[in-house]
Parts: structure tokens; C-alpha cells; sequence
């Protein structure tokens, strides 16, 4: 009997021993040695890790590495691993993230078909399980008929005469917290305060995103807020873990944690949405929110019901995702660029000029804020060199001839954005240096190529809020430079770090002197 019960544990040891050995050993052998065929190498396959060790390896290595202010090649402290695997096997290149194959290309030519393909064929790759509870499924990660669901009840909200008429608001939050540092300022005989200017526009950002898409309390942004950094956190440090299947339901410390995290995330955003709800009214707002509402209504027309454009549930994955982008990507642009106008103080100067001579001393609106041109190339320039998002990531569902290459079904193609930005061939000699003046033509003439700048990627899937983006970013800016000169702090140390986005690693420190204007 015994022997008769242990015959299913038998075959499932078989089938385990066939996947295992299908899935880890000979497809990665069969992959490499399909693209050997075609000249594209790379480090070689680890059982399991695939190139996870040697990349951990690698940035532990150069953790430590600090840079002079005026040095934006920050590449050796980021993203070694790509610089040793660039120069060691040409490009494009394959590399393993765990037993899954990845193709890193740097060509702008090659980048143009994938991102501007139209055919569905290099959707979004599958985000890894925790920077999915972070972002939730919303338009950023969701692909095919979703995707073109999803972007046609959200486009609205984001068309131009909309953003502009935000444009209050933006300055009434940012005006409210800058009023802080003003207030403290007087009380010090120098006019001056030392502010952690990226923590304080992070609060702003996520304060503004706040009013302007969910038109929720500040109260209810900070809870929202803090959930997600912290889920950040979990994401950042698990990143190149190998995924077990199952452990990520087991009651270890952390993913009890994440568990709670998740859960008032889910429950801070729910009170934000049922609130709406509750005060619909004669309608439910002409802001993100009240726009998914409406796109999810269930009318009647000849009796029958017509299918929901969102789900309560989608439109939940979508307030994660539109409040994590709409305040991260902008207070990190914003941080950048108060560093580059701290190092390049002429440059500062310049743009206080322009917002003195286009806006004056009061309140900034859409359409003097559209005035400022020189404004527009030093925020330009900060996303070339300092690009919140450092790698974008697309996927093969069919076999893909591109240029002179075929990435086959189901690779993963990393797009290597900070490398791009600073090709001497496309951007010039003075690639990594501080220039605004590339961009005085405008942004599709700066480089050789009109796509060259990426920060926001480009083609159908380029990103929905980059006029909401630079709209606040703009507002913002003027906003300090109305009131505050400011420099880095002695204390400041320039070492930028790949946390999900680049950010600096030891916060930024600016000490901030109230003008006599």
C-alpha cells in the first residue's frame, strides 16, 4: 500500500525534475547559444540567479562611490553591471534576470521601432510582484485591449485646457509650503534656512497630486504617501531576489509588513473613492477621478446595460498608479534641477530674470508659465542628465525582427535610457556636461535625432502626464525663484542612486536665503 501511495509523489517529483530542467537549464543554454548565432553575447547564464549575484556583486562594489557635484556621470555607481557588460560583449547585449532572458539595447534607431511600434507586439513587461503592489495594474503596466480601454477614459483629464486650469492650485500648495521656510527664514538675522529640499517637495508633489487628480485632503495624500514609500522600500530590496513560488505568501516579518502596508494603502485610497462617491451630486468632478467615474457608469440605452469602461477595482489600481507617478517623477525632476541650478548658479540667476520679466512677483498662471522658455530648457536638460526613470522595459510575444537583430517570444528588452542621453554621437561632445542651450531649438532639435530625449519615453505609450508634469515642476520652480535664492549645503553628498528612480542617496540639503525683492 505504501508503495501504491507513493507513485503521485513519484510523478510529481518526475514533472518537477522536467520543468526544472526544460525551464532552467536547457532553455537558457538554447537561448544563448540562438543568439551566439546571431553575434549577440553577453555574461554567462548561473543556474537559477541567472545574472542577479553579479549584478549585486557589482553595485556593492560602487555603493560607496562619491561624486564631484559638477561629475552627472554617475553610470559606474548605478549601473556598472551594463558599463562592464557594454564593453565586454558590444551591444546589444543578453543578460539573465534570474532564468529570464534580457536583451539591453543602446541604439536610438532600434529604441524608435520598439517604442513606436503600433502592432501590440512589445507591450510592457511583466513588473516584478512588488513594484506591481506599489504601482497596481493601472495604465503604466497594463497592456493590449486594456491598455487602449484604460488610456481612453483617463486622456481627458489630461488634455491641455484641463492641466492649465490646475494651474492654481499647483501654486496655492506649493505657495503654502514654501510659506514655511519663508516664515523661519525671517527669523534668522542671515535671511537664510537649511531645507532637505527633496523630502520638502515630496510632500508638495504628493500634496498637489492630492487636490488635483483625487481632490482629497493633504491628510489623506501623507497617508498614501508614506504607505508607498515604505512599499518602495520593500521593492528596492527585494529586487534581485530569486522568486520562489509560494514564498511570498508565507508569514515571514517582511511580507507581514507589506501585507499591512498594502492594506491601509488599499484602505487610505478606498475612503478617497468612497468619498467621491458619497458627494457625487450632479456629477463626480472633471479631475482624474471624477473622470474614471464617469467612465465606469453603467447607462441603459434600449433597455439593455452597457459594459463598465472601469472597474471599481481597476479604478483603484489606477489611483495607485496616478498618485506613486504624480508625485514621484515630478519631485524628483524638481530636486535635480534645484541641484543644477545650485551648481550653475548663472543658470539660476538667468531663470530668476525670466520668471521676474514673464511672470513678476505674483501668482504664475497657464499661460505666462507657457512664457518661459529658458525655464523649459534647464527642466529639459535636468531630465537628460538626471531622468527619474532610469531603465524602461518592454517584452516579445512573437518572434521580432529589429534593425539587424531578432529578439525572440518572450525576452525582455531593456531600453537604456542614462546611456542614450549621454552618446557624444547623438547629443554631442559636451554630452556630459550642463547645457541648456541644446534644447533653445526645442526639444526634437537638441540632438541628431528628433526622439533623442526619453524621460518621458515616446511613441503610443509615452507618458500620459508630462504636460501635467511640467506644468507643476514649472510652477513650482517659479514659485522659489520669486522668493529664495539658495545653494547646496556643505553637508550635501552628490552620490545619485537607483532606487526604483534615480535619486540622491543622502537626501538634498539647500540652504535657502530669502530675497530683498
Amino acid at each position: 500500500m505504501a508503495s501504491f501511495a507513493a507513485l503521485p509523489l513519484a510523478a510529481l517529483l518526475v514533472l518537477a525534475v522536467s520543468w526544472a530542467w526544460e525551464h532552467l537549464v536547457w532553455r537558457p543554454y538554447a537561448i544563448a547559444r540562438r543568439h551566439r548565432a546571431q553575434g549577440i553575447h553577453g555574461p554567462p547564464y548561473r543556474f537559477l540567479k541567472g545574472s542577479n549575484e553579479e549584478v549585486r556583486r557589482m553595485k556593492a562594489e560602487t555603493a560607496d562611490v562619491v561624486l564631484d557635484v559638477r561629475d552627472h556621470n554617475y553610470l559606474p555607481r548605478v549601473a556598472p553591471h551594463f558599463l562592464k557588460w557594454r564593453a565586454q560583449y558590444g551591444e546589444p547585449f543578453l543578460f539573465w534576470f534570474g532564468a529570464k532572458p534580457r536583451i539591453c539595447v543602446f541604439d536610438y534607431e532600434l529604441v524608435r521601432q520598439i517604442l513606436s511600434s503600433k502592432s501590440g507586439h512589445f507591450p510592457k513587461n511583466d513588473a516584478h510582484p512588488n513594484v506591481l503592489e506599489l504601482l497596481g495594474k493601472g495604465l503604466v503596466l497594463v497592456n493590449g485591449v486594456d491598455w487602449v480601454r484604460h488610456r481612453r477614459v483617463i486622456n481627458p483629464a489630461f488634455a491641455m485646457d484641463k492641466i492649465k486650469a490646475m494651474t492654481e492650485t499647483m501654486v496655492s500648495c506649493a505657495q503654502r509650503t514654501f510659506s514655511v521656510f519663508e516664515d523661519q527664514a525671517c527669523k534668522n538675522t542671515n535671511r537664510e534656512i537649511l531645507v532637505e529640499f527633496d523630502k520638502a517637495v515630496q510632500g508638495l508633489t504628493a500634496d498637489i497630486i492630492s487636490h488635483t487628480a483625487f481632490g482629497s485632503s493633504y491628510k489623506l495624500g501623507m497617508e498614501a504617501f508614506h504607505a508607498q514609500k515604505e512599499l518602495q522600500s520593500i521593492a528596492i530590496s527585494s529586487l534581485l531576489n530569486v522568486q520562489i513560488p509560494g514564498f511570498s505568501y508565507l508569514p515571514t516579518k517582511r511580507n507581514r509588513r507589506k501585507w499591512m502596508l498594502e492594506k491601509k494603502l488599499r484602505s487610505t485610497l478606498m475612503r478617497v473613492i468612497n468619498s467621491r462617491l458619497a458627494s457625487k451630486g450632479s456629477g463626480y468632478g472633471n479631475d482624474l477621478l471624477g473622470l474614471m467615474f464617469e467612465g465606469c457608469t453603467t447607462t441603459v440605452q434600449g433597455g439593455k446595460q452597457e459594459q463598465l469602461s472601469l472597474s471599481m477595482e481597476e479604478i483603484l489600481h489606477e489611483c495607485k498608479t496616478f498618485f506613486f507617478a504624480g508625485y514621484e517623477t515630478t519631485s524628483l525632476l524638481l530636486t535635480w534641477t534645484v541641484f543644477l541650478l545650485s551648481v550653475y548658479p548663472e543658470w539660476q540667476e538667468r531663470l530668476r530674470e525670466e520668471v521676474l520679466r514673464e511672470v513678476g512677483k505674483g501668482n504664475p498662471t497657464g499661460d505666462n508659465l507657457g512664457k518661459l522658455k529658458e525655464m523649459m530648457m534647464v527642466l529639459h536638460e535636468a531630465l537628460r542628465l538626471y531622468g527619474p526613470a532610469l531603465f524602461m522595459q518592454r517584452k516579445t510575444i512573437t518572434d521580432m525582427v529589429v534593425g539587424a537583430i531578432t529578439i525572440p517570444k518572450d525576452h525582455a528588452v531593456v531600453i537604456g535610457a542614462p546611456f542614450m542621453h549621454r552618446d557624444k554621437k547623438v547629443w554631442g561632445e559636451d554630452a556630459d556636461q550642463f547645457n541648456p542651450m541644446r534644447f533653445a531649438n526645442g526639444v526634437a532639435r537638441a540632438a541628431k535625432v528628433p526622439h533623442a530625449l526619453l524621460a518621458f519615453s515616446i511613441g503610443p505609450r509615452a507618458c500620459i502626464g508630462q504636460n501635467f508634469a511640467m506644468l507643476e515642476a514649472k510652477s513650482v520652480m517659479v514659485t522659489v525663484l520669486q522668493k529664495f535664492s539658495f545653494a547646496l549645503s556643505p553637508s550635501y553628498v552628490h552620490a545619485p542612486a537607483d532606487f526604483l528612480t534615480l535619486q540622491p542617496k543622502f537626501g538634498l540639503p539647500v540652504v535657502m536665503k530669502l530675497l530683498d525683492i
